[in-house]
């Protein structure tokens, strides 16, 4: 069967390249990678937010949302507006520096952008396995997630942070997780 269609352009997006087939890549004219945002790039699109949602915001309040943003516009926009919540309900409605600070703690998001769930994924390497090596399903199922969320959604971030390597024998924390949770890396020598 074969279709009429008028000419186009097709657009395609994946964080997971490497899943397509090798046909199918290659019929793409151009291929780019995107990089992830600077926190000063981030403050522009914070502060635009900000003006459609109608919030009031200082310079130093989107600095500190963009930096807790983990270079992602999505994520910066979903902070913006818990953000905003916090400003509306339990301050005066401006977004300030001690306002984003405030409502981020608040939020549980730490300076670095890590939450909860990173957190408790870091801890639980540490505390259950020794800071590992510990595999994929068992680190899973020890957190209560799908290994298929550990995998796409924590561990990307906490690689490029450099507090997570995947080894052959599976997740290894390196000192700068202990560092950051201001624990004592017990292992004999350190992980290096």
């Amino acid at each position: 069967l074969r279709l009429e269609l008028p000419r186009f352009t097709l657009v395609g997006a994946t964080t997971r390249a490497g899943l397509l087939t090798s046909p199918l890549r290659d019929r793409f004219g151009v291929m780019s990678r995107l990089d992830f945002y600077q926190p000063e790039e981030l403050v522009l699109i914070v502060k635009r937010s900000a003006q459609i949602l109608g919030v009031e915001i200082t310079r130093e309040g989107a600095l500190e949302i963009a930096g807790r943003s983990r270079g992602t516009p999505r994520v910066a926009n979903r902070l913006l507006k818990r953000v905003r919540d916090y400003a509306q309900v339990r301050a005066d409605g401006l977004i300030n520096l001690e306002v984003a600070m405030a409502a981020l703690s608040f939020l549980e998001v730490d300076p670095l952008g890590l939450d909860h769930s990173d957190r408790t994924l870091l801890k639980t390497i540490i505390q259950k396995f020794g800071g590992g090596p510990v595999g994929l399903d068992t680190l899973a199922a020890a957190t209560s997630e799908e290994s298929e969320t550990v995998e796409d959604v924590y561990e990307p971030y906490l690689i490029q942070l450099g507090m997570l390597i995947r080894t052959p024998r599976g997740r290894v924390v390196t000192p700068r997780a202990f560092q950051h949770l201001g624990l004592k890396d017990q292992r004999e020598g350190g992980l290096f």
